[in-house]
């Protein structure tokens, strides 16, 4: 049976909050899920992070999602995505220590997809889920060729249009659904099964 326990970890600015989430197999590899913008009530708790969460554990990966410094129990303050990547990193850091040798995994929502980005070009994970970047609103780095990218055209917070254009210079794939907005209200089912598809390596 899956299982789940709060967990305790230190980052940069202090202790962090997570929650480990553990398929009911040994963990054929590992994830981290960070969440949207701290200061737009972004947290751990978000229905997409929670998605997400479910969507790696169900393919067997042992799944962190965490409170960025600043929100919840995790100390620190909101620092524009600089010190969140830090978090980030810290996240897999304590991850790899309690799986190692499996292969990581990162995923973020919103701006938890933009500091995933950055913290991948350290962590060099596997594979790397971004939703909804915030693309725009903050500088993205390139990512890898591979990276699944999920957008609604009806995004309210960040146009597709947007993204497009930092997608194609990358030549990357981008999953569009159709009639979905930022926070994805009435088609998580969906994007929880293209994640589970493309962990499972299925277009």
């Amino acid at each position: 049976m899956p299982s789940q326990r709060k967990v305790s970890f230190a980052g940069a600015a202090g202790q962090l909050e997570g929650i480990l989430q553990l398929p009911g197999d040994v963990p054929r590899a590992m994830a981290v899920v960070a969440h949207p913008l701290p200061i737009m009530g972004g947290t751990m708790d978000n229905k997409v992070v929670s998605t997400l969460a479910r969507a790696f554990v169900e393919s067997g990966h042992a799944t962190l999602r965490f409170n960025f410094r600043g929100v919840g129990e995790s100390e620190g303050s909101y620092d524009q995505g600089k010190g969140e990547t830090l978090d980030a990193i810290a996240a897999a850091d304590f991850l790899r220590g309690e799986y190692p040798g499996l292969p990581l995994l990162l995923a973020g929502f919103s701006f938890g997809a933009y500091v995933q980005a950055r913290a991948a070009e350290q962590l060099k994970p596997r594979r790397l889920v971004l939703i909804a970047p915030a693309v725009g609103r903050f500088a993205m780095p390139d990512v890898p060729h591979d990276t699944l990218l999920i957008h609604g055209d009806l995004d309210e917070v960040v146009e597709l249009k947007e993204l497009l254009e930092w997608a194609r210079p990358q030549h990357l794939p981008v999953v569009v659904l159709a009639g979905a907005e930022h926070f994805f209200h009435g088609r998580l089912t969906q994007l929880k099964q293209i994640v589970t598809n493309y962990l499972a390596g299925r277009p």
